[in-house]
């Protein structure tokens, strides 16, 4: 059984790269600042990748998924509202809805017209709600990673205010510090790398107190089941040894969307961030399937 361990630093050269290869931007939309990390260049197809992060991590958790896919593809990913230095949205409490409006700003500000849509986590809910209504045009297809069907169902009431008050009681115990230097290991297999417990403790320490609040509102307020079926194709990938959503809740929401479900080897909840080359390859052939308007099998 995992314990909270103290996660390490990530290297210099990790650092590096980021900054060079993805470093972070930002363009003003009708809501406020939006940042964002970019690598690769628009093809003739004009299909770009767009990566959504969760609850607890940010923009730069792509950054070796992203690097792998920058040959093929414009990767963009996104720092939610009231994450890294996006404006953080107008509602104490939002919605899915909220977020995805965001996202539609951002993706209109950079000429984004269709897309390879992949959420991860908390960002399937925010990548999910788009697809169904202002995406429905955009998305070519949607890939969602550790999915979580949120807790806005009204049979879960009990466990919605279960799930609200654990979170702010942690935010409130020991803080983004905290969190970041101490519960990296729940997000990751059972013998992670020590790359991947740096990788996912610097994108979490990078989380604004604020941003994080409303991003428990919307985890407690919605319901992936009011967004499926989607109007585009859809599959679903999670890893073996993911203890956060579970494998077998992330087949249920496969089944609810009636899409294909993968599983990844060797892989915790974070992924993209454990096993990078295999997320970077799901996504090369969602992203060549897109271009063939294919059907996912």
């Amino acid at each position: 059984m995992q314990t909270d361990t103290l996660a390490p630093e990530p290297s210099p050269e990790t650092l590096e790269l980021l900054n060079s290869r993805f470093a972070e931007k930002s363009v003003q939309t009708a809501g406020g600042v939006q940042c964002y990390r970019e690598a690769g260049t628009p093809g003739a197809d004009g299909m770009a990748i767009v990566l959504l992060h969760g609850i607890g991590s940010g923009a730069g958790s792509w950054l070796h998924a992203a690097l792998k896919l920058a040959e093929r593809a414009r990767v963009v990913a996104w720092d939610a509202p009231g994450y890294g230095n996006s404006a953080r949205l107008a509602p104490a409490s939002p919605g899915a809805e909220d977020y995805a409006g965001q996202l539609d700003q951002m993706l209109d500000a950079l000429g984004i017209d269709r897309c390879v849509l992949v959420g991860h986590s908390l960002g399937t809910l925010m990548a999910t709600a788009y697809a169904h209504d202002l995406g429905k045009q955009r998305v070519a297809r949607l890939v969602l990673l550790s999915p979580t069907r949120g807790y806005g169902n009204p049979a879960l009431a009990e466990r919605q205010e279960a799930v609200r008050a654990e979170r702010l009681r942690t935010l409130e115990q020991v803080g983004i510090a905290g969190m970041a230097r101490t519960r990296p290991a729940k997000m990751l297999s059972s013998e992670p790398s020590a790359e991947a417990l740096a990788w996912v403790r610097w994108n979490m320490e990078r989380l604004d107190t604020a941003g994080y609040r409303q991003a428990i509102e919307m985890l407690c307020n919605a319901d992936m089941a009011a967004y499926a079926p989607a109007a585009m194709p859809v599959e679903v990938h999670s890893g073996d040894q993911d203890t956060v959503t579970i494998p077998a809740n992330c087949r249920a929401i496969a089944e609810m969307f009636g899409a294909p479900y993968g599983s990844i080897a060797v892989a915790g909840h974070a992924c993209h961030i454990e096993r990078p080359e295999a997320v970077a390859a799901i996504l090369e052939g969602a992203h060549a399937a897109a271009i063939a308007g294919a059907t996912p099998r």
